[in-house]
């Protein structure tokens, strides 16, 4: 049983006050019970009754060490029971010693006093002592127990706590590296295609995001929360460069009250959500289509929608998609356990829905980008 050593003049000077108590009241029992019997009070007898307690306080140490050194648990329970049992026995022959030597110091010695009378006091004293001391001992191996088992119990919490957090703080940059290769391939893909019809201009344009974006995406000092308005900006300038490939089939609405500005969210929470409605929204239709983000708060939740106007989920759900929202729950759930969720399914009408909704609290420590806004 692992103990820490506590400071030894506070231990001590606790250890006095406990015990000065009952000395205390005893000495005030001897002195009430004399005036009650209208006697004069004997002041030898009230400072005796009132020190021998505090002779256990000199023996207290010693039982707080062997209830540390022999802890009553297994494997050997039985032999420190044993050695206890000894324990108690030694402190019950120490503190009727020192009370017998108490008793020669306080009271007048008298012309008998041979060593046979100290002997037969002594032994007197240990049997008067000894139901009680015997108590006392194990009340004080209880007492160390407990605060063992206390202290133990306290350091596995913070242990506890502290894996958890680790193992969070792992599960969520290994959810974040799955995101990034996949973003930085799409975003690859869309500039090909630019290349590729020879369009420079535009090309050149969407290189420019993309670096404003990778830098942002492939910094490792941030934390995992970010404002609502961070979030909003990293995807704008994630939607210019799907518009260079989309061109005018898509038309980006995000609809967004200032006032939620400061509302916390996960960073690279809207990215997937927005990746997921071009690919089944605007990817599957000839004409023109919408991708609308929106936010409101409800009470104590922050409640976000990626809404888009295509035809709907597909039969056959899509492998990457199903990893991207199952990334995006397994960080939601790591950030805010069963407080978050997200929800997607077809919208009224036409195309499908994506909800969003976590606890509302609001941050302001969020690194700012050095350089200037890029849209």
């Amino acid at each position: 049983m692992p103990a820490r050593v506590p400071n030894a003049p506070f231990f001590g000077f606790v250890v006095f006050a406990a015990w000065l108590v009952p000395a205390l009241l005893s000495g005030f029992n001897t002195y009430m019970q004399a005036r009650l019997d209208g006697r004069p009070p004997d002041w030898h007898g009230v400072l005796f009754t009132s020190i021998d307690w505090l002779l256990y306080a000199v023996l207290t140490p010693f039982v707080f060490s062997a209830s540390r050194r022999f802890p009553l648990e297994r494997p050997n329970l039985s032999r420190n029971i044993s050695l206890h049992i000894i324990g108690a026995l030694g402190t019950c022959v120490a503190w009727a010693a020192l009370g017998t030597l108490l008793r020669m110091a306080i009271f007048p010695r008298t012309e008998n006093a041979t060593a046979q009378r100290l002997w037969l006091d002594l032994v007197s004293w240990l049997f008067i002592t000894l139901p009680f001391g015997v108590g006392v001992y194990f009340a004080l191996v209880g007492m160390q127990h407990a605060f063992l088992y206390f202290a133990q119990a306290r350091e596995r919490e913070t242990q506890a706590a502290w894996l958890a957090a680790q193992l969070s703080e792992a599960r969520l940059g290994a959810l974040r590296m799955q995101l990034n290769p996949h973003f930085l391939f799409n975003s690859l893909n869309a500039i090909t295609v630019l290349v590729r019809d020879h369009n420079t201009v535009a090309a050149s344009r969407t290189l420019e995001l993309l670096s404003d974006l990778l830098r942002q995406v492939l910094r490792t000092d941030e934390s995992h929360e970010t404002t609502l308005f961070r979030e909003l900006e990293f995807l704008r300038r994630y939607l210019a460069i799907e518009q260079a490939r989309f061109s005018d089939r898509l038309h980006p609405l995000i609809d967004i009250d200032p006032a939620l500005a400061r509302a916390a969210v996960p960073r690279f929470l809207l990215q997937p959500l927005v990746e997921n409605a071009l690919r089944h929204g605007i990817a599957h239709r000839a004409g023109a289509g919408l991708v609308q983000v929106s936010a409101e708060r409800k009470h104590d939740q922050l409640v976000l929608t990626v809404r888009d106007d295509g035809p709907g989920l597909p039969a056959i759900p899509d492998t990457d998609s199903g990893v991207g929202l199952s990334n995006t729950r397994a960080r939601l759930s790591a950030l805010y356990g069963g407080n978050a969720t997200l929800e997607v399914g077809n919208a009224e009408g036409s195309g499908v829905i994506a909800t969003v909704r976590l606890p509302y609290h609001e941050t302001e420590n969020d690194k700012q980008d050095p350089r200037p806004d890029s849209r």
